[in-house]
C-alpha cells in the first residue's frame, strides 16, 4: 500500500476510535510544514497533526501534559504515534481570536466585547508563564531550553537575511552585527525565569463556546514575560489600536501583579524592547514565507509591521544601544511594503465551487482565509420534482428550469455584483487567490448552477490575469 501522510493519520484515527473515519479533510496550512487534518467519525470530530520533526512533536506533547495538569486550557492529546509523526488532539472548532477582530482587521473600533476577549485571554498568560513554568522541564523545549542570547542571534540573522538580504537594502555587514550584539547585550539584562509561549498570537487562540483555548506552543521555552504579551498587542495583522494596546498592557500588569512584586516603569520599557524583538523576527518570517517561498498571504502583514517600527521610532521607544540598526529600521519605515517585498506576479486565481449544506462549508486551503459564500436554499429547488432528481445544474433541463425564474436570476446578478470589485480590488492590490462558494441543499442543482454562471460572467470580464477554477460538490476540498 503506498503510503500517504492521510492514510496514517486515517491508521491512528481507526486505531484509536474502533473504527474508520466516516470523511477526512485537510485544513488549510499555516506558517510552519506541520499538517493538520480535521476527521470526522460517529458523534465527534478530531484534530491529527503530523510533523517530520519528532523532537518538536515531543515539545509539544510533552507541554500538554504540563498545561493540562496545571489547569490551562489547551487540546488534550487523544492518541499518538511516535513511530509515524502523528498526533490526535480534540478539536477545538475553526473561530479563533484573530477571526473576532473587527470585520476587515482594521484598526477601526476595537468595542467592549473585543476588548474583553483580549483581557480574557491575557488574564491565562501569566498561569503559562508563572504557575506553569514551576512544573515545566525546560530540557524538552525545542529548539532550544531558553531564550538565550543564542535565540535572539538567530532572529535577529533571520531578519537580516530574509528580509533584508532578499529586499536588496544595502547595509554594512559589521555595523549591522555590532549593533545586534548590543541589542543582545541589552535584552539578556531581563529577568527570564519564566515560561516563554513564543507565538502568543491572535491566530493561535481559539474561541470554542465563547472561551479561550490555546494551541501552537511547540516553540515555547524559559524566557522574559515581556516577549508573549508584545506578541500579542503588536501581532501585525489584527492591528490593535495603540490606545488600546495601551489598555491592555496596563491589564496584564495588574494580572502579574496578582502573582509577584511587579516595577510597572521598568516593565514597560522592557515590554517595547522586545515588542522590537518580535517585529523584527516577524519580518524575518513574512520575508522567507512570502519572498522566499512566495506565499503572498504572509506579505499581506508587512505593512503593518512596518506601521509598528514607525511608530516605536516615533515614540523614541528604540533602544539607544543600537544607532545604525536604528537607521536602517527608519529607513525601512519609510518605504512601502510592496517595494520592499513585491508581491509574486502569479495572477488572481479564483476558486469558485459549489457544495452540499449537509457536508458543511469547503475550506480553502489556498491560505486566503477569506471570501464569499453564498445560499442558494432560498431559490425555486429542481430536486423536488421526479424529472430532474437524476440530473445536475449543468443539465439542460435544470438551467432552463432555472433560468425561468426571476428571482434566480435576481440572485445571480447581485451575487456577480458583490464578487466583482472584489476581483478588482486584489488585482490593484496583488493578491493571488479568492474563493467563491455556493451552496444549497444536496450541492446538485441550484448551487451548481449558480457557480457554473459567476464563473462564465467572471471570465468575461476579467479575461487577462484571471485564472477561474470551477469544481463541484464532492470535490470541495482545495490543495
Amino acid at each position: 500500500m503506498e503510503w500517504t501522510v492521510e492514510k496514517v493519520v486515517s491508521k491512528l484515527f481507526t486505531d484509536w476510535h474502533g473504527r474508520v473515519p466516516d470523511e477526512l479533510a485537510p485544513l488549510p496550512p499555516s506558517g510552519s510544514n506541520r499538517q493538520y487534518f480535521r476527521l470526522w467519525g460517529a458523534d465527534r470530530s478530531v484534530i491529527a497533526a503530523f510533523n517530520h520533526d519528532a523532537r518538536e512533536n515531543r515539545a509539544f506533547l510533552e507541554l500538554t501534559k504540563y498545561f493540562l495538569d496545571t489547569g490551562l486550557p489547551v487540546p488534550q492529546v487523544l492518541a499518538e504515534d511516535t513511530d509515524t509523526h502523528c498526533y490526535l488532539l480534540t478539536d477545538l472548532g475553526d473561530d479563533t481570536l484573530f477571526s473576532m477582530l473587527p470585520q476587515g482587521k482594521k484598526s477601526g473600533v476595537f468595542d467592549e466585547k473585543t476588548i474583553g476577549l483580549y483581557k480574557q485571554v491575557i488574564s491565562y498568560l501569566p498561569l503559562f508563564q508563572i504557575d506553569a513554568a514551576k512544573k515545566i522541564n525546560f530540557n524538552i523545549c525545542y529548539p532550544r531550553h531558553a531564550f538565550d542570547r543564542y535565540s535572539m542571534m538567530w532572529d535577529l540573522n533571520y531578519f537580516k537575511y530574509y528580509f533584508l538580504k532578499i529586499s536588496d537594502i544595502h547595509f554594512d555587514e559589521q555595523l549591522m552585527e555590532d549593533d545586534f550584539e548590543h541589542y543582545t547585550d541589552h535584552l539578556m539584562q531581563t529577568p527570564a525565569d519564566f515560561f516563554m509561549y513564543r507565538d502568543f498570537q491572535s491566530r493561535n487562540v481559539m474561541i470554542t463556546d465563547g472561551q479561550p483555548h490555546f494551541i501552537d506552543y511547540q516553540g515555547g521555552r524559559k524566557g522574559p514575560l515581556a516577549y508573549d504579551i508584545a506578541s500579542l498587542l503588536f501581532d501585525a495583522k489584527a492591528n490593535i489600536p495603540y490606545d488600546v494596546r495601551k489598555e491592555l498592557l496596563e491589564y496584564y500588569m495588574d494580572c502579574l501583579e496578582k502573582k509577584m512584586r511587579l516595577n510597572r516603569k521598568t516593565f514597560r520599557r522592557s515590554f517595547y524592547d522586545f515588542v522590537l524583538m518580535r517585529i523584527l523576527q516577524a519580518l524575518g518570517t513574512y520575508g522567507f514565507r512570502g519572498g522566499v517561498e512566495k506565499k503572498p498571504l504572509f506579505l499581506q502583514s508587512v505593512p503593518f509591521a512596518l506601521k509598528n517600527l514607525a511608530w516605536l521610532d516615533e515614540q523614541g521607544l528604540l533602544p539607544e544601544s543600537i544607532p545604525y540598526l536604528t537607521g536602517i529600521i527608519q529607513k525601512i519605515a519609510a518605504r512601502k511594503a510592496e517595494e520592499i517585498l513585491p508581491p509574486p506576479d502569479d495572477g488572481l486565481t479564483i476558486r469558485v465551487c459549489s457544495f452540499s449544506y449537509k457536508k458543511g462549508i469547503p475550506a480553502d486551503n489556498s491560505g486566503n482565509e477569506g471570501g464569499f459564500v453564498f445560499d442558494c436554499r432560498g431559490l425555486p429547488n429542481p430536486g423536488r420534482e421526479k424529472q430532474y432528481q437524476a440530473l445536475s445544474g449543468t443539465d439542460r433541463e435544470v438551467i432552463e428550469f432555472l433560468e425561468a425564474d426571476d428571482n434566480v436570476r435576481q440572485f445571480i446578478d447581485a451575487a456577480g455584483s458583490m464578487v466583482e470589485p472584489t476581483v478588482s480590488n486584489y488585482l490593484d492590490r496583488g493578491f493571488t487567490s479568492l474563493a467563491v462558494c455556493f451552496g444549497c441543499t444536496g450541492g446538485q442543482h441550484r448551487s451548481v448552477f449558480c457557480a457554473e454562471n459567476l464563473v462564465k460572467r467572471l471570465r468575461q470580464k476579467f479575461s487577462h490575469n484571471v485564472n477561474v477554477i470551477v469544481k463541484h460538490f464532492e470535490e470541495t476540498n482545495w490543495q
